[in-house]
């Protein structure tokens, strides 16, 4: 499964992280302002709410939106919600630099690593039913598929997997060039394929004894779900936490390549600095859902808000280590815990959340702790340029959420 919240990273980068598309990496950043979009209107839909919250309103969410669109994203989409029928919705920019179509206001995009916090759900529950237990060996429910090269499933439990602390490396392949998302966009990978690519490699580090993104680790704790319960991984999550939280626009798109309409088309900026329409891309077996901020919401407020966990195994998902000082940079104050990242408010406390980033789709969410509150940017356009655009751009999302959740309008940082 992805990168990403942040959205997802690369993995273990010798000095900043790297973003690949086609497959996972970090929300990260912004970049140079492209020309084909900078006098581009805002669209604020006419139904949407005055204010999600007390302090933060239609101006605010429109000017943050607008600031994205300014760093060269070319299509935005922001919700707020504060409660049932209580949406705050902008949109900039546009969903096509062809035709300038206006950004639909719940449209779909790949949520890509936003889905680890899926998966993550549905493996607590299956501790909770007794049927999987956090210090079980990746060996145990998987025998010998993690073996060679210092590489040992006997080492590595369900708990490291989910927390990123196993040390496998991640070889999920990536698109660093415009010709190489040409000749390789609808290859396709297993489960079992990507675990093996990752056993080519030698261990990060020995489990529990440091902290990498780890999509491996993910396509793993898929494995593990379908090995205990005899079912798709997929349809696990699909009747543990869709249905329930009537998430009826999330989906797996499977051999279709390219989200459901409507939808903003996706670009990326390459390190070459051409920016590339790469909206028609296969994801891996293990890859990404489609979804809506919509929907991503109502999952952050049904988790937080104790709809799919009893609070014990709830507060067991928020209990983090500190991630790597690399992705300290994408996520200030970041600790990871059981698939949910936590990152402190500037108002005081602290928000949940999971981004993703995947084929020039870009996420950014968070919830507050009880869920009362959730916030999900959608971006579509991945600054890839270098290191500091894509940190710039998950910067300005970051600085969204924190505002809305906040409640923090007027200007703010």
């Amino acid at each position: 499964m992805e990168s990403t919240h942040p959205t997802a990273p690369p993995h273990h980068p010798p000095t900043r992280p790297r973003r690949r598309i086609g497959r996972r990496w970090p929300a990260a950043a912004a970049a140079v302002l492209v020309t084909a979009c900078a006098a581009v209107a805002v669209h604020l839909p006419a139904d949407a709410h005055e204010t999600a919250e007390p302090g933060y309103g239609r101006d605010d969410l429109r000017r943050d939106t607008d600031a994205l669109r300014a760093l060269g994203v070319t299509g935005v989409q922001a919700r707020v919600t504060a409660g049932p029928g209580r949406d705050l919705v902008a949109t900039s920019g546009v969903a096509d630099v062809e035709t300038h179509r206006p950004v639909p206001r719940n449209g779909y995009f790949r949520m890509a690593s936003t889905g680890k916090a899926l998966v993550a759900t549905v493996v607590l529950q299956l501790v909770d039913e007794g049927r999987l237990a956090l210090d079980d060996t990746v060996a145990s429910r998987l025998p010998g598929l993690v073996s060679g090269n210092g590489n040992d499933g006997r080492l590595i439990t369900v708990r490291h997997l989910l927390q990123h602390t196993g040390g496998l490396h991640d070889d999920l392949p990536g698109f660093a060039t415009p010709q190489e998302y040409d000749e390789h966009r609808y290859d396709t990978y297993t489960p079992r394929e990507v675990v093996a690519r990752a056993m080519k490699h030698r261990p990060d580090f020995a489990p529990g004894t440091g902290w990498g993104y780890s999509n491996t680790g993910y396509v793993l704790l898929d494995l593990i779900i379908e090995k205990v319960t005899g079912r798709p991984w997929h349809e696990e999550v699909e009747a543990r936490v869709l249905e329930p939280l009537g998430m009826d626009r999330t989906y797996l798109p499977g051999a279709t390549p390219t989200p459901r309409k409507p939808h903003a088309r996706a670009y990326q900026v390459f390190p070459s600095g051409e920016r590339v329409d790469v909206t028609q891309v296969l994801v891996p077996d293990p890859g990404g859902y489609v979804s809506t901020t919509a929907d991503v919401n109502r999952f952050f407020r049904g988790l937080l808000g104790g709809e799919l966990l009893p609070r014990a195994r709830l507060a067991e998902m928020r209990e983090t280590v500190p991630v790597s000082e690399e992705m300290q940079e994408f996520w200030p104050g970041g600790r990871y815990g059981l698939g949910l990242v936590g990152r402190p408010l500037s108002c005081g406390g602290s928000y949940w959340g999971h981004g993703g980033g995947e084929a020039g789709y870009i996420t950014v969410n968070g919830a507050t702790d009880e869920g009362g509150r959730a916030v999900t940017v959608s971006m579509s356009t991945a600054l890839g340029g270098s290191p500091d655009t894509m940190l710039r751009q998950e910067r300005v999302a970051g600085e969204l959420v924190d505002r809305a959740l906040c409640g923090t309008g007027g200007g703010g940082k």
